[in-house]
This record gives structure tokens, sequence and C-alpha cells, in this order.
């Protein structure tokens, strides 16, 4: 095992990384043998981590291992050198099943040999500039970039996305020169007429005609009863007049205030939904801020009590249920053997429960069952259990709990909840629902179910995050990797975004699955309008202008396109420091020796006069002379982000946690998910530089660093280094989708 774990590590995986991998018994001899393989063409010490993270992705990745050395080889020689190349590779050998395999057509399929020059891709936008030339001179920044971007990727297949990117940028910049103020003025929208929900739309939508295709199924206060598989007691009608004096018809929904696990995505959805109806119907406050009603609301551990007194010892009396004694095991599945305790005396099972509540029993020695079958045909489910675990409300004071078959419909008619609405999991427990509430002879409410909201590239299960957080591959709960509520807050999603997103995805009752980067686009809509610029750089170039007059302040706004929302003042003085990827020696569209650039709002251009490198031949700093960029003969075809004094500080940078969309699928992940974990999904930069207006921001306060990202400052600041978490950046990546 050492051997292995100095073998995984020699090509880039963390310790940490390395140990999981072992734990996956089939990607751990998969990846061996590729790298022994790519071992044979570079030596012992000559895969390097580039070469490294292909050569697990294909690992991680690839079923049909008879395929491995062949790939391997092709990853060794770097004929096969990017993600794109790989991706193509697996495709095509996947589609190939068959030997022997033309090996001439996998090389054209992947890309081998194909060499995209700069010259190349210069010339690729140009074309696509001109081809658009009018329709860009005419709405200037406002035209749609992705198109160009579209139609250069396509002329150029295998050529890096950021490179085709960063030309369009430029050669866009050089046509149109900077934005002027008429560009960052907001597009006015057409008017519409407002919704009277006043609702974030969907397709045009307002939230009550959302909800309207399953709504108007559900029945008014009061009239349970016209609800289909509603059953209807001698005792009903006078139950449901008792209910309506107490309500005073108002709807009524509530989420569950103690739900089965941490709070994530799809329990947004959930609060949404409960909270949106009931304020389409009767205008209650709006969400995320909707928790602090649930908060409200009884728990069903403060009702702990009255379940056991007035309603399980009362079911007990009644018949409707027995102490049993039958293995957690046997009563797993559908085709659970019957109970041979099902007709014990009533006085016996009285007994019985008494001792299990004082804890005369083992845990999975007796538990409560009801007698009766559930709607997938499923007999006698569980009511109370014995766990010799504290709550973390009532302490020790119980070793017996209750299930959710048993609290579920009790705590809904305690609260005199008209619409039940959960997801659609949960409609075999519809029967049981309305059953017990009539065994006790209790307002029975509705229960009402739904599609449920997934997201690719993730997973909620609770049991699941417990392996991510117990084998280190996150922090915790709320690691800004996670789809959990705390861990979008510690990243920095804002609560509106959120309940944005849940709007846009609507109500159905099919199963909903969503790609993360249509959140993340809600996010950006939020984020636009309310995180303050600032600037910050990640890796820092040293930059002298030798001859500025003076050190002075220069006034950033804190929203460009609206400067009357504020501003800040930063300072600027004859040490910079600016981004290292803005300066290239030559061949480049913003900094470089026979080119210069303008500094963001400083109104200055800078001039480069000598070039700085150690003694490995980087360049390590600059020197530079400045003008104003008023005395300029023509406009510098780029404006870059700059720092002077500014803070230290960490920067995170977090990517998708998963590799694949379902991660959770054996037929997409065989090795279970976490042997799809992405390596680079968490990149720390710890000498990272922000200019000096963030200065006494609190936690998840969130900023926009001008040309990077949005970010939020995260819970391990102190007051000596301040944590910035990217929530997400500027732009959605194509290469993502």
């Amino acid at each position: 095992m050492a051997d292995a774990l100095t073998l995984f590590t020699s090509i880039g995986l963390s310790e940490q990384k390395a140990k999981e991998t072992l734990k996956n018994e089939a990607l751990s001899s998969a990846l061996k043998d590729a790298i022994v393989q790519a071992q044979r063409v570079h030596g012992p010490s000559g895969v390097d981590k580039a070469m490294g993270t292909l050569l697990y992705s294909m690992a991680s990745r690839l079923r049909d291992t008879k395929r491995l050395a062949f790939l391997s080889d092709h990853i060794a020689q770097r004929k096969i050198c990017t993600e794109l190349q790989l991706a193509a590779a697996l495709d095509f050998v996947k589609s190939h099943p068959q030997d022997p395999m033309n090996q001439k057509e996998f090389e054209d399929a992947c890309g081998v040999g194909v060499v995209i020059t700069p010259e190349q891709i210069e010339d690729a936008v140009e074309s696509v500039i001109k081809k658009h030339k009018e329709q860009l001179l005419k709405e200037r920044y406002r035209f749609n970039m992705g198109l160009l971007m579209g139609e250069a990727r396509t002329a150029l297949k295998w050529a890096d996305g950021k490179i085709i990117k960063n030309e369009v940028d430029m050669q866009v910049l050089h046509l149109l020169g900077p934005k002027t103020e008429a560009d960052l003025e907001k597009k006015p929208k057409p008017q519409k007429a407002k919704a009277p929900e006043n609702e974030m739309n969907n397709e045009g939508k307002s939230l009550m005609e959302q909800l309207r295709g399953e709504a108007l199924k559900f029945h008014k206060p009061g009239e349970n009863y016209k609800t289909e598989g509603y059953v209807v007691t001698p005792n009903t009608m006078n139950l449901l007049k008792k209910h309506l004096e107490i309500t005073g018809g108002q709807i009524r929904t509530r989420f569950p205030p103690e739900p089965n696990g941490i709070l994530h995505i799809g329990h947004a959805k959930a609060i949404n939904f409960n909270f949106g109806y009931a304020k389409v119907q009767v205008s209650i406050s709006p969400l995320l801020h909707y928790t602090r009603h649930a908060a409200d609301l009884p728990a069903a551990s403060s009702l702990f009590s009255l379940s056991y007194t007035a309603f399980c010892l009362f079911l007990s009396f009644r018949g409707h249920a027995y102490v049993c004694h039958q293995k957690g095991e046997e009563l797993k599945g559908h085709n659970v053997p019957p109970s041979p305790w099902r007709d014990r005396p009533v006085e016996e099972s009285l007994i019985l429960f008494e001792r299990m509540k004082k804890g005369l029993y083992a845990e999975g020695e007796a538990t409560l069952r009801m007698k009766m079958v559930m709607e997938d045909g499923k007999m006698d489910p569980v009511a109370y259990r014995i766990k010799y675990t504290p709550h973390h409300r009532t302490g020790d004071e119980w070793c017996i709990y209750p299930t959710y078959d048993y609290t579920h419909c009790l705590c809904d008619s305690i609260e005199n909840i008209t619409h039940s609405l959960c997801t659609k999991e949960f409609q075999a427990r519809r029967s049981s629902y309305f059953w017990l509430c009539n065994a006790l002879d209790v307002y029975c409410p509705v229960q009402w179910e739904y599609g449920r909201l997934n997201l690719t590239y993730t997973v909620v299960s609770k049991r699941k995050i417990i392996k991510l957080v117990e084998t280190g591959i996150v922090r915790d709960w709320d690691d800004p990797r996670l789809f959990t509520l705390t861990a979008l807050r510690r990243r920095g999603f804002p609560a509106e975004a959120i309940n944005n997103f849940c709007a846009r995805v609507g109500v159905t009752v099919a199963q909903v699955t969503m790609e993360p980067h249509l959140l993340e686009a809600c996010v950006r809509d939020v984020l636009n309008e309310t995180a303050p610029r600032a600037m910050a750089v990640l890796e820092p170039l040293k930059v002298t202008i030798t001859n500025l007059p003076e050190n002075s302040d220069v006034r950033v706004p804190d929203f460009p396109a609206n400067e009357a929302k504020g501003s800040h003042v930063v300072p600027f003085t004859r040490t910079i420091f600016i981004e290292q990827s803005d300066f290239r020696e030559k061949g480049y569209k913003r900094l470089t020796p026979e080119q210069p650039v303008g500094l963001r709002h400083a109104g200055y251009v800078i001039f480069v006069q000598r070039v700085i490198k150690d003694s490995q031949g980087k360049v390590v700093a600059l020197e530079v002379t400045c003008c104003s960029s008023t005395e300029t003969a023509e406009k510098p075809k780029a404006f870059i982000h700059w720092v002077s004094q500014p803070l230290k500080c960490e920067v995170r940078l977090y990517e998708r946690l998963f590799l694949h969309r379902n991660p959770e699928d054996p037929s997409e992940v065989p090795g279970g998910f976490l042997s799809d974990i992405n390596p680079n999904s968490l990149q720390v930069i710890s000498s990272a530089f922000v200019d000096s207006s963030v200065k006494g921001a609190k936690v998840f306060d969130k900023f926009q660093f001008e040309r990077v990202g949005y970010f939020s400052l995260d819970p391990d600041s102190t007051a000596d280094k301040l944590v910035f978490n990217r929530t997400v950046t500027l732009k959605e990546d194509p290469g993502k989708i």
C-alpha cells in the first residue's frame, strides 16, 4: 500500500486523494496500470502533474480496461494532452469495442497531431468578427458575444476555449474601444403587465400560474373530503367544522422543522412551494426568509410527550397497534413475512410498550407497529423504535422515537395544516397518513405530492455527504462544493437567487433534474445588482511606475453602471500589482513591451520599459512609464485591473466536486460516487492581493472582483487575513455545459 501511495502522489495527487483512491479497488488497479504504462515511455519520474491528471481522469472514466494501455500510451506520448481530446478518445473507444481498432480513425477523431497556432486563432476570430462587423458596430457590447465564441470554436475544434475567448475579447475591444457610459447602461426591458401576485416569472408565468397546474386540483379549506382517496368517517364533518373555526378558512402549509438530514437545494424548492402556495393565497412574507415561519412551528420533538400519551397509548388501547420483535432486516423489502405477534392481546402490547419506554429492551429488540396496509402493499409500518442516542432537543429524556409515518400526519393535524405538500417518494405514505388520523379520530389534512428537484454533478443524500466528510474529501456539511443550504450560503449564493431558481424550475408532478449552471445564472443576476466592485489580483506581478508624478487616491464606483449607488477610494502609488496573465513578452492583446494598456479607473496608460527576470528566466517584475490616458494618440487596446498598497488575502476557487453528471449512477460511474471526485474541485491561492476597500467587511459580505468573479467573505477570515470564496465566475464557462 505504501508503494501505491507513493506512486499516486508522484503524479500530483494529494496524499488524501491518493488514500481515497486506494479504497476503490477497481480505480486503484486501473490507475496503477496507467501510470506504469506511462512510465515505460518517460521513466519513473517523467509523469508530470498535467499528464497525471489525464491518467487519473482516464482511469476513473474508462469502463473497458482492455483499452487502458492504448490510451495511456497516447497520453504518455502527449498525443492526447487536453481534457477535450481525452473525452473524444473515451467516446471513440466506447463506440468501437471490437478489435482491431483503426488507429488512424481514432487519432483523427481525437485531434491527435493537430496544432492550433495563435495565428490561426487570431485569423479565425478575425473572420468571425468581420462576418458580424455591421451588427457589432450597431449593437456594440449588447451584441451576443457567445455567438462569436461558438462560431470560432466550430472553426477550430481543438483550440483551447479560454484562448479563443481572450482573442474574441481583445478583437472586440480593438474594434469597439472601451465601454462607454451608454454601453454600461442596462438595456431597457420591454414593460410587461405585472402578474397580480408580483412574483418571479418562469417563462413569463407568475408563481400562482406555475402552481396552478397542480394547485387547481387542491381542495378548498374545509373541503378535504372532496379529495380522491380521502376517508370519510362519521366524525369527519364535525372535525372539519372545528378546523375551520380555528383557521378561519385560511390556507395553511408547513415545511417540516426537523427534516431528515441537513437542508439542501431540494429542500429550497419544498420551502418555496409550501410557503409560495400559501403566499399567493393569503399573502404571507417572502422566503428564504420563509424559514423563520417554519421555526415558529412546533418541532416534531416538542410533541414527543403528546404523541406518546394522547395518541400512541390510545392507538394501542384501540387495538390498532402492537409490539413486535421481528428484527430490522426482516422488515426490509416488500415481501415481509407477517408478524407472529400481530394478534397479541392489547393489554400485553401496552405493558411491553411501557417496558420499551423505560429502556428495558435493547435497540432493535422491539418496535411498535401499526395494523394497516400501505398504498404500496407494505404491511404494518413501524410507529416507534428504540434508540439509545440523545436527541439534539430532548437529550436523553426518551429512548423510544416515533417514525415519519407516525409523526407526519399527527404534527399536521395538531397544527391544522390544510395542504401537506411533499415530494413524490412519499406518495406510498398517503394511505397511512389518512388511516392514522382516522384511527385516532382527529382532524385529517390532505397530503399532496409533487416532483422533487435534483441537480447534476452533486449528491445530497445525508449518508453520502457523511462519507465525503469522513474521508476528508470535503471539510464539513458547509463545504462550498456541496449543495446544502449552509454550503451555498458559505459560498455566497444569495437567498433571493435560490428562490428565483426555484421559481424558474416551476412546480410539476414529474421529477426535475437541473444543471448547476442554471442556478449560477440566477446568482449572477442578483449579485450583478447587489455586490459592490473591488479590484483583486490573484497571481500578482509587481509593476513599478518610474515616472509617476506623485502618489494619489483613485475613486472607484461601487457599481459602474449606476454611479449614484456610491463609490470608494483606493491608493495609487509608484508600486502597483497586476495579474501575471495580463503581461506577455510578445504576441498579446494586453500588456507587452510593444503594446501599452490602460489602468482601470486610474486615468493612466502604462508602457513597459524593463522586464525583470529571476535566475530561471521567469518574469518577476516590470518597470514601466505612464502618461495620462487623455494624452495618448490612440486608445489602448485593453484596460486591466490593478491594486496598490493592497491587503494580502487567501482566495478559494471552486469547481464541480464530481466529474460526471450523475455520480450516483452505476452505469455512468461503476466505481461509485467516491471514485468520481474532481481532483481540481478546490484551488487555494494563499497570497492574493485585494484593494483596501474591502477592509472591515463582515462574514458573507459579497463583492465583484473586477474581471475576476464574484466572491464572498468566508468565516475562516481573521483580523490578520481575509479569506474569500469564489461564488461564481463573471460569465458562464461554455466548457462546463
